[in-house]
């Protein structure tokens, strides 16, 4: 059985979309005014279907601090749901028909009054198809079912047996029910604060197993989480996880969750919690048959998010060079594999010229720390050099020199910096290695920088 609501004055602030979930899951919004709702198995908890139509009636009349909207609503319960919704568009309170007898009910209505888009006729071709019927003479429902279906067939095609059966209550269709747009996000209010990690941690694996879940029934990932946390001293305490790779495992957010909340602990004893997300499409790779398989991505962002917690945040990471003639000068950022157009690389390719395809650089390795070194100078160039280290050792006669390149900089602040470089090329036994060395102006003592590959 069916049930359509429909009411000829809806406020503009109402939405009885809503107001039918009160009494069925099941709705089809057919207009702004007009919904139909599946009855089936309410009988439990509103009694027949006669006394469900009442008591819908009876609660949109109600205040709305009671769920009503202070309106009146037609009622309509049928068999079939066109039925219903033309028993609720024309008659006004509570109509109830029978089944096999919506005839009885409809008959008497002109052909005007057929709603042709419940059946998916187009307006056109329906004011064609009735300015027909009215010609033959047919002016209501009953006339237009009474035809024989054999010759309307004939002569208005499937379409003419479509209206016929929309005329006579016979239609065959299912409701049109409009999902509800997925929310990704749950919360939870505690009953007393908590303070330590070891209860959170059960209020965060509730969560985010609830939150995996929804994001596996919609084939989803993320990769940002947004938790909150309502704290005792009516203060708000807001963390982000970036994730690199989208992901879905609740385990695996647990475990970065609760190292996150080791390193940035709340102020207060926590409150109420909120976890969200932003989905995304999962990233699907297939890998080579004989490409070596790359860490696991939530394995690797587990390890990276302990080492964190280990040396801190802003040592681990990518370098990135900022923007300053400083040397050495570069600041740790997060991690994030930036993915090529293979279609574009390949192209670049095919149109890079063979003399920049084919040119080679020197590779540069920096010595953390310099080494300090002794050099002998002949009138400011240098000659020989001696610097030793316990992991390695440069000295020998400098055979080949380019420089100095004088640079200075921030000398407004304490660790301002000035220095000459020279790129140097030594000869220890035969064996020639370029270097960069450099002596500080402040200090005059000389360093060795690190060396070319």
């Amino acid at each position: 059985m069916f049930a359509c609501i429909h009411t000829p004055q809806l406020p503009p602030d109402v939405s009885l979309r809503e107001f039918a979930y009160g009494f069925s899951p099941v709705v089809e919004e057919t207009r702004a005014d007009t919904v139909v709702i599946d009855v089936d198995g309410c009988e439990l908890l509103f009694g027949s279907a006669y006394q469900l139509a009442n008591q819908i009636a009876a609660r949109a009349k109600a205040a709305r601090l009671r769920g009503g909207f202070e309106t009146t609503v037609n009622v309509a319960i049928a068999a079939n749901p066109d039925a219903a919704i033309h028993a609720a568009t024309r008659l006004k309170g509570i109509t109830f028909v029978s089944p096999n007898e919506e005839l009885t009910c409809l008959g008497d209505f002109p052909l005007d009054h057929l709603d042709c888009s419940l059946v998916n006729v187009e307006k056109k071709v329906a004011n064609e198809i009735l300015e027909t019927l009215g010609l033959w003479g047919i002016r209501t429902f009953t006339d237009l079912a009474s035809l024989p279906t054999t010759g309307v067939s004939e002569r208005l095609g499937q379409t003419g047996i479509r209206l016929q059966q929309l005329a006579a209550g016979k239609t065959d269709r299912q409701l049109r029910v409009k999902q509800p747009e997925p929310v990704f996000a749950n919360s939870v209010e505690l009953e007393h604060a908590l303070s330590e990690l070891e209860p959170l941690s059960f209020m965060f694996a509730r969560l985010l197993h609830q939150l995996c879940g929804a994001l596996n029934a919609y084939a989803l990932a993320t990769n940002e989480l947004c938790v909150t946390m309502q704290l005792e001293d009516q203060s708000t305490h807001e963390r982000k996880l970036s994730l690199p790779y989208p992901m879905r495992d609740h385990k695996v957010f647990l475990k970065l969750l609760l190292l996150d909340t080791e390193m940035h602990p709340p102020q207060a004893a926590v409150r109420a919690i909120s976890i969200s997300c932003d989905p995304v499409k999962p990233r699907v790779l297939q890998n080579g048959l004989f490409v070596p398989l790359a860490p696991a991505p939530d394995k690797l962002e587990l390890t990276l998010a302990r080492l964190a917690k280990l040396v801190g945040e802003e040592n681990v990471g990518s370098p990135t060079l900022l923007d300053t003639h400083r040397p050495d000068a570069f600041t740790m950022k997060r991690f994030t594999l930036q993915m090529a157009d293979s279609r574009k690389r390949s192209k670049t390719s095919k149109n890079q010229s063979p003399v920049i395809a084919n040119r080679q650089c020197l590779g540069f390795r920096m010595f953390r720390p310099p080494l300090r070194a002794i050099v002998e100078a002949d009138q400011g160039w240098p000659t020989q050099i001696s610097a030793w280290g316990k992991q390695r050792s440069v000295y020998g006669k400098v055979v080949n020199l380019a420089g100095p390149w004088r640079t200075t900089g921030d000398w407004w602040r304490e660790d301002q910096w000035a220095r000459d470089e020279w790129d140097v090329t030594i000869d220890r036994q035969g064996q020639q290695s370029v270097y960069r060395i450099y002596r500080e102006l402040d200090s005059k003592n000389w360093f060795v920088e690190g060396n070319y590959d």
